[in-house]
């Protein structure tokens, strides 16, 4: 269910990186007009929007891309601010949004208007649905060659679990966009379970490309 009030946003469209509710994200910014972005934020509310652009279509430019309906609303949590004017900031997610439209702006970021998304409904996973998805985690790691702390993992929630995996997992974009738009908790847990199936497979002696 979304709440059905649209809300104006300073969107960051960013290729690979996604954001969820609760989760953390780790950014360095370094265009001036991303620099712009932050300085906004931090005179505001604190809030970037963050979403993926699509793929260049004939009538889009490189630095307007056309983006993705769907993103995620976070707050900066940590900032500093390094003397050649970047920053590095760790942001932190409140809620996923839909995108009603692209606003027309002097700024030279980005602006949007975006209606929140509920999830406070979506209490979590079933014991068997929890343990496919630990059991093809840990398949995935083992065949892409990564270090696990599998103790730690297992003391996760839900959520922290299938959004960290979401998250970081080095799936493509699009892989990544259709994680982010899973209408529960639930389904995404069914989708990484199959997308690490696929992206974990060795092809001959290489392995699937995850990019």
């Amino acid at each position: 269910m979304s709440v059905e009030t649209a809300i104006r946003m300073s969107v960051f469209p960013l290729t690979g990186a996604l954001l969820f509710p609760r989760m953390q994200l780790p950014l360095h910014i370094f265009e001036p007009r991303y620099r712009a972005l932050v300085s906004d934020a931090m005179a505001r509310d604190r809030r970037i929007a963050m979403i993926q652009p699509r793929a260049l279509g004939r009538d889009d430019t490189p630095d307007k891309p056309a983006l993705f309906e769907t993103g995620c609303i976070g707050h900066i949590a940590q900032v500093e601010a390094l003397d050649d004017g970047r920053y590095n900031l760790v942001l932190e997610g409140i809620s996923r949004f839909r995108m009603v439209r692209e606003l027309d702006v002097t700024t030279a970021f980005r602006q949007i208007e975006g209606i929140l998304i509920d999830d406070s409904a979506d209490l979590g996973l079933g014991i068997a649905d929890r343990a496919s998805v630990e059991r093809e985690a840990r398949r995935f790691a083992s065949s892409q060659g990564y270090a696990v702390d599998w103790e730690s993992v297992t003391r996760l929630d839900d959520e922290a679990l299938i959004n960290g995996i979401a998250q970081i997992a080095p799936f493509d974009s699009a892989a990544k966009q259709a994680l982010l738009e899973a209408g529960t908790l639930s389904d995404r847990a069914d989708l990484i379970v199959q997308l690490m199936q696929f992206f974990g497979r060795y092809d001959g002696e290489d392995r699937v490309t995850l990019q």
